[in-house]
């Protein structure tokens, strides 16, 4: 019984591990197939855009997926492949935005926010009343103390 409960469930998993990448698009040479996986998973597809075009079955990811393995045919480098790529389509292309002048905001953001954040807490810390020292009576202040709270005494006792 838990057997089949098992088998059921690998059937039911197994097309979600399969990639989106054809039999038809596959290269014959398995050095240029690793390097086209290897760039298609850095690659966002546009249509879908929390999927890598190599999990992608949207034919804009298709395209995409043919135009990289095209560029190595061609003799093209890995970072040739996606300077072109990406000069077509944008930065927005990339899963994972590179670290430069124009995208320095959107990698200190996190940064930013928790430095914001932390501004009331620094401030509501270091205008908090703090309890005054205890303070020293001159013996002037006792003698007027003590006579003072004798008075007082006096009212009420009688």
């Amino acid at each position: 019984m838990i057997r089949r409960l098992f088998l059921a469930l690998a059937l039911l998993l197994a097309p979600a591990a399969a990639f989106a990448v054809n039999p038809d698009e596959v290269l014959p040479n398995p050095a240029l197939e690793a390097r086209a996986r290897t760039i298609s998973a850095e690659l966002r597809c546009m249509v879908c855009q929390n999927q890598s075009i190599d999990d992608s079955n949207a034919d804009l990811a298709r395209d995409l997926r043919l135009l990289v393995r095209k560029r190595l045919l061609n003799g093209d480098s890995d970072q040739q492949v996606l300077d072109y790529i990406i000069s077509r389509y944008g930065e927005f292309v990339l899963l994972k935005p590179r670290l430069e002048w124009t995208t320095l905001l959107l990698w200190a953001s996190p940064i930013l926010l928790l430095g914001c954040s932390m501004v009331p807490v620094v401030v509501a810390r270091s205008t908090r009343r703090r309890s005054p020292p205890d303070a020293k009576l001159t013996d002037d202040e006792r003698s007027k103390l003590e006579k003072l709270l004798a008075e007082a005494g006096d009212r009420y006792a009688g």
